[in-house]
């Protein structure tokens, strides 16, 4: 995506990459994510990595905070999202040899199925539906 003398990957970039990779899930999955607000940002703030007990924001590439389907909203909670954090994406990208689409498209997947209560065997499917 980048080549001599371009920039890197912009937050915006990597959200339309993440799009274009929800796009590309069956409907039955589509259907339940139109509330589940989408958020690029380079790090997770200390507070959260701080919660999760992670020292080295590389260590997070993305974040589900929700309730998954099935259970029940409680008053107060707050939306439902996915983050997903450019540096360590962009990070794992160099180290990795695989193209930034897929990626995203992996990192997004994996917090999608937090989403939907999938296990780790059921999320690796639906990866493999949407590269």
């Amino acid at each position: 995506m980048t080549g001599k003398g371009q920039l890197a990957p912009s937050c915006s970039d990597i959200e339309s990459l993440a799009r274009n990779a929800l796009s590309r899930l069956p409907e039955l999955f589509r259907s339940h994510l139109g509330h589940v607000a989408l958020i690029v940002d380079d790090f997770a703030d200390e507070a959260t990595l701080a919660e999760l007990g992670i020292e080295d924001p590389f260590d997070l590439s993305g974040l589900y905070s929700g309730r998954p389907v099935g259970e029940t909203a409680q008053t107060g909670d707050l939306p439902t999202t996915i983050h997903l954090f450019r540096r360590p994406i962009l990070d794992e990208w160099a180290e990795s040899g695989e193209t930034l689409e897929h990626l995203v498209a992996h990192v997004l997947v994996h917090e999608v199925g937090h989403h939907f209560g999938l296990s780790d065997d059921q999320m690796h499917k639906l990866e493999n539906i949407v590269a």
